[in-house]
């Protein structure tokens, strides 16, 4: 049997990923930044310029379509469970009128700065042929991300969750979330599309048929499906087979219209019935595998689409400009809308620094971006520095804002605890 380098590939990307999360994790950050790191360095940037020869070798072109199936695979799993788990957090909803105006804010703020950023690099950072709007308004998808699974470790870490700051920040984050998905759903149609309109409607409408298909046919068939072969909690081999096939099948069906094949997935799990039950058997079953085995991979191809060249010359001004667009649009988009909510500043910034995180969202969007060509390698490299350091920097503000002798902002909310996420 010839020699395979996948397996090499494999024990190298994961192994690195685990180190450099637990690493990470001693400093008190989140475990998913130690495997993002993980993609930056075994990339060109570090690993491909310490030794170019070998890099070179372990990861050849010819190597890179078995992990890139692999990477596929696992971000549609991980997609599928996000759209699983989205739902408003239990204890919020009276909070649902104050989360709405923090999430509008804390994405349409994030939005303008991207927009006019995207006017400012656009002529040196588009890829050739790349319309304007089209990269603008990814600029501005990408700029408004909030990472839900990030915010909701770091507040279950410090006792958080069922605080009022941490139910209107989970409950915000939700709301800005959705809008930033539909945006970049937008982007997504409008880049297959081109200039060809009659095309960009046949997306559109496609995109809603098979929208339709997933929440008026599967999302009642499954609620049935579950009920009756899952009321016990115990989701068997069978529906477990089925949920992976329709997960598939969904995706598949976006893939085909031109639309990322995560978006079929993550609407297919959006369209489940809100089990804990379920959920929780998934998280199980299919999460652990997705995130342990199968994501690194997808942070490692990631790493592989960065480069050097992004801090050359005016890079740096690019990058410096990326990273203030992003935090002061996030952070004070959401502190404004917080405080004119009626929240106190040290709330209100409080919640700007945990919507401030953007974590593996970001990066998701950042590779639909650069696999749909809107976006070259520069851009994602900046993007990619961006992501890792707003999220490393929520832990540190929030520790500012919050010392731990002062306590929870305020008393807990009789609410079912949040599963501990990414």
């Amino acid at each position: 049997m010839a020699y395979s380098p996948l397996l090499l590939q494999l024990v190298i990307i994961l192994g690195t990923a685990r180190v450099l999360g637990l690493l990470l994790r001693f400093f008190g950050q989140p475990p998913v930044i130690g495997e993002m790191a993980a993609g930056l360095v075994l990339g060109p940037v570090v690993l491909g310029a310490i030794a170019p020869a070998w890099h070179a070798q372990l990861f050849a072109p010819a190597t890179l379509p078995a992990l890139d199936s692999l990477s596929q695979i696992g971000l549609v799993l991980f997609m599928f469970i996000v759209g699983a788990e989205l739902r408003m957090p239990d204890g919020a909803r009276r909070q649902l009128i104050a989360a709405s105006w923090i999430g509008v804010g804390s994405v349409v703020l994030p939005m303008a700065l991207g927009l006019g950023v995207a006017a400012l690099v656009y002529p040196g950072l588009a890829p050739v042929g790349v319309g304007f709007w089209p990269f603008a308004l990814f600029m501005a998808a990408a700029m408004s991300i909030t990472a839900f699974p990030v915010m909701a470790r770091i507040l279950k870490e410090r006792s958080l969750t069922h605080t009022e700051l941490g139910q209107l920040s989970l409950a915000s984050a939700a709301i800005a979330d959705v809008l930033a998905w539909i945006m970049l759903a937008l982007v997504i149609v409008l880049a297959g599309a081109g200039h060809d309109w009659m095309k960009f409607a046949r997306l559109i409408i496609g995109t809603v048929i098979v929208a339709a298909i997933i929440f008026g046919v599967c999302g009642p068939l499954f609620a049935r499906l579950v009920a009756r072969h899952a009321a016990d909690g115990n989701v068997r081999s069978g529906l477990l087979a089925l949920l992976l096939i329709a997960t598939f099948a969904a995706a598949a069906a976006t893939s085909y219209l031109g639309v990322h094949p995560v978006f079929g997935a993550f609407l297919f799990g959006a369209c489940l019935p809100r089990d804990n039950r379920l959920l929780k058997t998934l998280v199980e079953r299919v999460e652990t595998l997705a995130v342990v085995g199968l994501m690194p991979i997808f942070f490692a191809l990631a790493g592989l689409s960065t480069t050097s060249k992004a801090f050359v010359g005016a890079g740096f001004g690019a990058l410096a400009l990326i990273l203030a667009a992003a935090v002061f649009g996030k952070v004070l988009g959401s502190a404004v809308t917080a405080r004119a909510s009626g929240n106190s500043w040290r709330m209100s910034l409080s919640v700007g620094s945990l919507m401030n995180a953007r974590g593996l969202m970001e990066l998701i969007v950042m590779k639909v971006g650069i696999d749909i060509g809107v976006i070259g390698p520069e851009l994602f490299t900046m993007l990619l520095v961006m992501a890792l350091v707003t999220t490393v920097m929520t832990g540190p503000a929030l520790s500012l804002l919050m010392p731990a002798s002062r306590g929870s902002l305020h008393a807990p909310l009789p609410v079912v605890p949040l599963r501990p996420e990414r």
